[in-house]
């Protein structure tokens, strides 16, 4: 799409060597067994504890990471809004881990994000999971309607004390809150918790955003819903849409118990879901949209629907979003036409944030065509430079 073909804007932040590594990388991850046996021996080597963090560190994690923490993130965060009026979400990304003493160590980790991002403009959202905050278990439960006991009554009421703090200082400090969707049988109860927040915080604008994962079905329904709550009761919504993440564990799952699968039966009706959902948002102004997506067609709609419906590309209520390390494409080009940009910057000790890694390389090779196009932009680039 020739909006987005400018690979010297793309890759204008990434040095030759940056770009020779992104090229080794996406090769790899084009490889399905070679990622299969890379993610076997980074588990091995890991749980091993064998010296293996500085080569990890100096390939995969500063590809697609900022640092190891938030003062670590600065320099890529300033290199990205200086030089490309790219903006960071600075996201914590250690997976898995329960405990209460960790729940409140991650809540207090977004307090200190929540204050990065009202200093700097460069930051201009903080991001979690819900499961940051509390027991996935719990959500499950509550998800499923199940009757809680006396001890879960009052974890879930430090649950919600945590969203609580945070969404105060949010709103205080002007920094809005991305809350991550997760798997679908815990996100029932994330969904009635963002709701019940977005009525009490987002009275005069977007501060909480819930996540719509359009690879769900359901997910237009549930937010045609949530929009007449909203307009009854008056307050505003804020959602970041994203296609999603979980697909083939939502499957998987769904078949060993069971039950219908929510996932839309094929990547064209996902697109369609996701494009409705854009529209929909785009046709209220009383919803904020944080637009997540490495799709080059759905990204040129939203561009398309904000010149229809006259919202100008720097309005606070529109939003572009993206992997730090994929998509650079999107990205820059459209920062440089003065839309708001920010791209998701993964954070942690390296070791904590390999799962998540992990994961992403898994995605990239079950996403038909995103690794190839990140490939031949790289090569595109590459032969530009030796033109050149």
């Amino acid at each position: 799409m020739k909006f987005f073909d400018n690979t010297e804007v793309a890759f204008s932040l990434k040095s030759d060597s940056e770009l020779e590594r992104a090229y080794f990388l996406f090769k790899m991850i084009q490889n399905q067994p070679m990622v299969r046996i890379g993610t076997a021996v980074t588990n091995f080597a890991l749980k091993a504890k064998l010296p293996v963090e500085g080569l990890i560190r100096s390939t995969v994690f500063d590809h697609f990471c900022g640092g190891v923490n938030e003062e670590d993130c600065l320099p890529v965060i300033d290199k990205m809004y200086t030089k490309g009026r790219v903006c960071s979400v600075l996201d914590y990304s250690v997976e898995g881990k329960e405990g209460e003493a960790i729940f409140d160590d991650t809540m207090e980790k977004i307090l200190k994000i929540i204050k990065f991002g009202y200093e700097k403009e460069a930051i201009p959202y903080a991001v979690f999971k819900p499961s940051g905050f509390g027991r996935f278990g719990l959500y499950q439960k509550i998800t499923e309607k199940k009757e809680l006991s006396a001890a879960e009554i009052t974890e879930w009421k430090r649950v919600k004390e945590r969203f609580d703090k945070v969404c105060t200082v949010a709103l205080e400090k002007n920094v809005p809150l991305l809350i991550d969707a997760e798997e679908s049988w815990m996100q029932g109860a994330a969904d009635d918790l963002l709701e019940m927040l977005m009525e009490t915080y987002n009275k005069e604008k977007a501060i909480v955003f819930n996540t719509l994962q359009m690879y769900r079905h359901d997910r237009m329904d549930y937010l045609k819903g949530l929009h007449e709550r909203a307009h009854h009761k008056g307050f505003h919504i804020g959602i970041k849409v994203v296609r999603g993440a979980y697909m083939e564990k939502e499957r998987q799952r769904a078949e060993a118990h069971n039950y219908p699968s929510p996932i839309c039966v094929d990547k064209e009706a996902t697109d369609s879901n996701y494009d409705a959902a854009v529209h929909y948002m785009m046709e209220h102004k009383n919803m904020a949209i944080f637009a997540g997506t490495h799709n080059e067609e759905s990204s040129m709609l939203v561009v398309e629907l904000a010149k229809k419906h006259k919202i100008a590309p720097n309005d606070d209520r529109l939003w572009f979003g993206q992997l730090f390390g994929m998509s650079d494409h999107i990205s820059f080009n459209l920062a440089k036409e003065g839309y708001n940009v920010a791209k998701y910057l993964p954070f942690g000790p390296v070791r904590d944030v390999m799962p998540y890694l992990i994961r992403r390389a898994e995605e990239n090779t079950s996403v038909a065509g995103q690794t190839s196009r990140e490939l031949n932009l790289i090569k595109t680039e590459r032969k530009r430079r030796k033109l050149s």
